[in-house]
């Protein structure tokens, strides 16, 4: 993924393409936020059901997508690249298990450890960065993960509990975006092949849900609604990821930085709405993750005008 540096004023056409991709990732940033609500929806269902049926309606919804872009040319290169369709797989089980635990989270009212897994992300992938690619972190990105670190710990001691749904959130959502990086396959297509493989997983739940009498999609007194409710979670997937690839391409990386905190903060407020408990230990650790972002994104923010300004004099 390119991130192009803008620079003209909002009346260039460069400007008003910065404008229109910072309200692309921006919906697609608060529609991620939001889903929390669908997702609270579809709590009629059992989890594996729903977990079952993302996949399916995903895939005919990129699929789809593939065809009317005129991308399918491309896709069948994938798929017919061993070693692309091997990583594939690798990053297929790593987001359905961010799927599965992002949905267990819901179902048992823990929306507030997704935000804090979703605001840690950031400087878990600077980590990654350090210990794969043998990046150096700047004293104000030590700080910062220095400071994350230590909010984990105050909520494990204060809780007497390792927050392990925002670990595992953070965790996998990097190692999938670093994954997702470094190979030469697009977002549409990539999700394409990720949900295919996801598929089988999926009809196997079905025949077994089948055999127990417990399906309850389509079953007989089911409401339209119900049903459509459910087939609904393909474009719920794929639309926020199109609005913020779209969105990626033509706005700064600091200004993406920033809009990355826009999702967890949603998360966040919706929680409270929920009702969950915000204690003490919640206050500490959102307030030492809070300034350690205000650190990195200061950092962030220093470091692209430094690059701008270079490449201002090349």
């Amino acid at each position: 993924m390119t991130h192009t540096n803008v620079i003209s004023s909002p009346g260039t056409p460069a400007g008003n393409s910065a404008l229109v991709g910072a309200l692309a990732a921006g919906f697609g940033y608060l529609w991620w936020g939001f889903s929390v609500v669908y997702y609270k929806a579809t709590m009629i269902y059992p989890i594996w059901e729903v977990l079952a049926h993302r996949p399916i309606w995903t895939l005919l919804v990129t699929c789809a997508a593939v065809v009317l872009m005129g991308r399918f040319q491309i896709l069948w290169a994938i798929l017919k690249n061993k070693k692309l369709m091997g990583q594939l797989f690798m990053t297929s089980m790593i987001i359905g298990s961010n799927w599965l635990v992002f949905n267990y989270a819901i179902y048992e009212s823990r929306v507030m450890e997704t935000s804090l897994g979703y605001y840690i992300n950031p400087l878990i992938s600077v980590v990654l960065g350090v210990v794969l690619l043998s990046e150096r972190l700047s004293r104000p990105q030590i700080v910062s993960v220095f400071l994350a670190a230590c909010a984990v710990l105050t909520l494990t001691i204060l809780q007497g509990s390792l927050p392990w749904i925002s670990l595992y959130m953070a965790g996998s959502f990097a190692a999938y975006g670093y994954l997702r990086k470094v190979m030469a396959v697009g977002p549409l297509e990539g999700l394409v092949v990720e949900a295919m493989y996801l598929c089988p997983l999926a009809v196997g739940y079905f025949v077994y849900a089948s055999g127990q009498e417990t399906l309850i999609f389509g079953h007989e007194g089911q409401s339209i609604w119900a049903m459509l409710l459910l087939m609904a979670i393909g474009p719920m997937t794929a639309i926020p990821l199109f609005a913020f690839t779209f969105g990626a391409q033509r706005i700064r990386l600091s200004t993406m930085g920033l809009m990355q905190y826009i999702a967890p903060t949603t998360h966040f407020f919706l929680a409270i709405h929920y009702g969950e408990p915000f204690g003490t230990a919640h206050l500490i650790s959102f307030g030492l993750i809070w300034t350690a972002l205000i650190i990195f994104s200061a950092d962030l923010f220093r470091q692209e005008r430094r690059i701008r300004r270079g490449t201002k004099r090349a």
